[in-house]
């Protein structure tokens, strides 16, 4: 008889994997399709995901309500008096590189060994 009548047993006895949907618009999750989501009302917004992509969804939708009373601001149009103080460090290359010197309270790597994160 052998090992593969106990193999093909336990793969029988397995769990199913049930499917998740989730609503585009607002990341709310729920155990069944519908047409219109029942938490925000948006139609046809609703889709099966994997249970990876269900936290990853959930966090979407509840940056973008954090975010929806932010305003957009051009940089160009910002206020001279916001900008940061900076300091030269004494070598113009290096100041240019830099944005015009070191900004207050920051700091700059230039060298390290391998791995350390000069890249990022």
């Amino acid at each position: 008889m052998g090992v593969y009548p106990m193999i093909r047993a336990s793969v029988n006895r397995m769990a199913k994997k049930t499917p998740s949907y989730a609503c585009r618009e607002c990341g709310d999750t729920f155990a069944r399709w519908a047409g219109r989501c029942p938490s925000c009302g948006a139609m046809n917004a609703v889709a099966e995901i994997t249970a990876g992509e269900a936290g990853l969804i959930a966090r979407g939708a509840e940056q973008a309500k954090a975010a929806s009373g932010l305003m957009i601001e051009d940089l160009a149009d910002g206020d001279a008096a916001v900008a940061s103080e900076r300091f030269s460090t004494g070598m113009p290359e290096l100041d240019r590189v830099l944005g015009g010197g070191l900004p207050a309270g920051g700091v700059a790597l230039v060298g390290g060994e391998p791995g350390i994160g000069k890249s990022t």
